[in-house]
Order: C-alpha cells, then structure tokens, then sequence
C-alpha cells in the first residue's frame, strides 16, 4: 500500500438379502469382510446358547454400527482459493521467502552465534510472515491466471478479500475476527493513470478493459504483521516496457536494502534503473519516470506505515534500515508527469494510532468509531468493509470522524490524464543474520 511522503477411509459395511437370511438361521454369511474366525465363534456360541435354552437364546445378536469414513487432510489448494493455509501446512512449517546473505561488512553476522541465536528466538514472529506470506501468494497466483477483461472491479477485489479470508481462516464477520487474521488492508485495483489507494466502492460499475493497465495492491496479516505486495497487470503487449522498467526498479530496492542501508541511496539506485526504460505507445516515445511523491515504508505491528519512508528517487535521507525491521519496498513507474494528487471517490481509511481523544458530537460517529475499533483497530479499512459488517447510513459519522483527526483517509492518488502508471512491491524483513523477501514467488 502506498506511502504519501491421510490415511485411506474404511468402506462402510455391506450386508445382502442373503447374509441377512443366513444371519436368521443361525449361520454366518459367506464371503463378508466380517467373515472371520471371530465371528465365527461368536455365531457358534449363539447356536450353542440357543440350542440349550440358555439366557443366550434371548440375546440378540449385536448389530456392528458402520465405521464412520475418516476425512482426508487436504494436500493442495483448490482453484478458486478455498483451503486454510494452516491445514495444507499443519505444522506450521510455511515456505520461507528468498532469504540473501548480508555482503562487506555485515557478511559475519550469516555465521553470528549470537544472531543466530536472536533469529531463532524470532519463531512465531516469522511463522505468522511466512504464513501471511503464503496466503499473499496463493491468492495472486490464482488472480494472475483467472482475471479477464470483462469482469467488474468489485469482482475482482471480492475474489482477492474473499480468497485470504478463506486461506487465513478469518470471515470478519464476527467481532473482532478480522483483527486475528485476514485483509492487511484493502485490495486496491487502480486503473491507467490512477497508480494507488482505488478500490470500488457499493455500486461501482467499472469494468475492467482489454487495453488498462490494472494495479493489484493487497495485504494480509496474522496477528498483526503484515505481508504488503502488488504487481500490475496488462493485456496487451505494448505496456511491456513500463511493466519490466518498475518490476527492475522493485527488484533493484530489494538488492540494495539492508542494515544500514540508507533510504536516499535506495532511492537513488531504484530511479536510475527505472529511469534507464522507455515506452513507445501509439507512435509517441516516453520516458518512465519514477513518481517522486510516492515512497515505500516500514511496517509495524497493525500499521501499515511506519516511521520510515524509502524513496524512489535520489533524495538527502539519512535514514537507516536497521535489524528487526520490515519494509515494503514499492516503485511506481509512469508515462506521465511523475507525480500524483488526490482525486476521485475516496474509500480507504484507517484509524489514526496517535489520535487524541476527541469529544465527539455525533452519536453516529460515536458509534462508528466503537464498530472500527472492535473490528479494523488501526488497520486500513474500506467503505466495502463496513457494508459487508451490515453498517449502514455511516458516511455522515465516517466524515466526522475523518474531521475530527481520529481517521484518516486515503483519496486515490493520480498522475495526469490519458498516463499509464504500474507498481511492484515486496515485503522483506531485516532479520539478524539475513534479508528475507518474504513475499517472494515464483511470479515476481
């Protein structure tokens, strides 16, 4: 999201006309699985108890109930996307990211005792990224091969949502679900010269068209850690260019991060490789410029954006990525000016983590803001999320409380008219001894 500055199951028994008739004479049924030695005792001891006028004869022989079939634990996904993470990896052993080696003067810290040992005091910290990891992946992968021309925005992010809250387990439909597990933050689909933060909102008609270029942007989280990956899709081949330009330019931040890593030097590196590219598009050349407002982040617990920004442009900044950090490095390239503004309908919000407490007049936004922090806290939500959670008539509380400073929201942010503009983005995680790109995939 964009920062502004299986064991086989037992066949149920069978019994035929003839094996019950031959069960009322007193003589065991041939050829049935059951047909063993003991059953053959135990009809002979009937016969037996029968035949001497014993308490046996009054017993009726026991029915066997049928076994019931043991189900099979899952071994693949299905298409589309309907099977918990956690059961296709029952032990809580997720696919690791692309994990890079430490270079010059970190390169000791790959063999530390002491970093190793801080690395591995990190387990569910890194089991609950690697498994939001794999939901991110196995979500996009089928989006990548099933999205057409033709189907509407709200399809679309609907398969996305709809897909990691079936992969993480987590509806969000009961209180505080959602806060478990589930969305990071809304599935963001912005067309053409729109690059971030557009999702449609109830009732959009939008529909997507063979010669858009479409930026998929979604997150997903487990207990408050989020994986924060987008890429770009195009159906026609002339966008080649500016596609390979941001996913070269996403891919050269990735390189370059690291412990003390300075922002502005990443910067710098992710605006020559994308700047290196141009784009012919209907006889005209252009240039594709990085959007030098638009930066990737750091992300904390329950908050998509830290207190660091990465650049996509050479710039000043100082600052250091340091141990125990997580970053979204995301570049947006474009065929236009190169900066983006606020415009279009709005429908990403988020609660402020350092608002102040504020009295608030409107009961309806009152009663918004318990609803927001029963169920989103200070994750990104969006209009969509509180239709789906049976809100209704909020918008006048909703722009109180955006008003008020307690929400902030996040309009969709554009370059010029008539541009194209595409994204590509990874998580990785700063640990001890190595980088992880944990949203790493065979993709991209």
């Amino acid at each position: 999201m964009a920062a502004q500055a299986p064991t086989e199951a037992l066949k149920e028994l069978h019994v035929s006309d003839t094996a019950k008739a031959a069960g009322a004479s007193g003589k065991p049924a041939p050829g049935g699985k059951d047909d063993d030695h003991s059953d053959d005792s135990e009809d002979e001891a009937e016969e037996n108890g029968a035949a001497g006028g014993g308490e046996g004869a009054a017993k009726k022989k026991k029915k066997r109930k049928p076994r019931k079939k043991k189900k099979k634990a899952p071994t693949s996904q299905t298409e589309p996307p309907t099977v918990m993470i956690s059961q296709l990896f029952p032990n809580k052993t997720y696919p690791k990211g692309e994990e890079v080696e430490y270079k010059d003067e970190n390169r000791a810290r790959v063999t530390n005792e002491e970093k190793r040992h801080l690395d591995n005091l990190n387990s569910e910290f890194l089991a609950d990224y690697r498994e939001a990891a794999e939901v991110h992946r196995q979500v996009r992968q089928y989006v990548q091969k099933s999205v057409k021309p033709g189907q509407s925005l709200t399809e679309i992010a609907e398969t996305v949502e709809n897909g990691v809250r079936a992969l993480t387990g987590h509806s969000g439909l009961t209180e505080g679900d959602s806060l478990v597990a589930g969305m990071g933050f809304p599935c963001g689909l912005s067309l053409n010269h729109c690059a971030a933060h557009y999702t449609p909102n109830a009732g959009n008609k939008m529909v997507l068209k063979q010669e858009d270029v479409m930026k998929v942007d979604f997150g997903v989280h487990v207990n408050g850690r989020i994986v924060d990956s987008a890429f770009t899709m195009a159906f026609d081949d002339k966008y080649n260019n500016l596609l390979e330009a941001v996913k070269a330019a996403t891919n050269a931040g990735v390189r370059e991060a690291g412990i003390d890593a300075r922002v502005g030097e990443i910067g710098g590196v992710i605006q020559e490789t994308m700047e290196s590219y141009e784009i012919e598009l209907d006889g005209t050349t252009y240039p594709i410029k990085s959007i030098r407002n638009l930066t990737g982040h750091n992300i904390l617990p329950y908050s998509i954006h830290g207190t660091k920004a990465v650049p996509i442009v050479k710039s000043n900044d100082q600052t250091k990525m340091e141990e125990g950090d997580v970053f979204a490095i995301e570049t947006f390239g474009s065929t236009g000016n190169g900066y983006v503004r606020d415009d279009m309908e709005t429908s990403h919000y988020a609660k402020r983590g350092d608002a102040s407490k504020v009295d608030l007049r409107l009961s309806s936004a009152k009663s918004l803001l318990n609803v927001i922090n029963k169920n989103f806290g200070t994750l990104p939500f969006c209009r969509r999320y509180l239709d789906r959670l049976g809100q209704e008539k909020y918008l006048l509380g909703l722009n109180s409380l955006v008003q008020s400073g307690i929400v902030e929201d996040y309009p969709p942010l554009c370059d010029k008219k008539g541009s194209y503009t595409a994204q590509f983005e990874h998580t990785i995680l700063i640990r001890p001894t190595v980088k992880e790109v944990i949203s790493r995939g065979d993709d991209y």
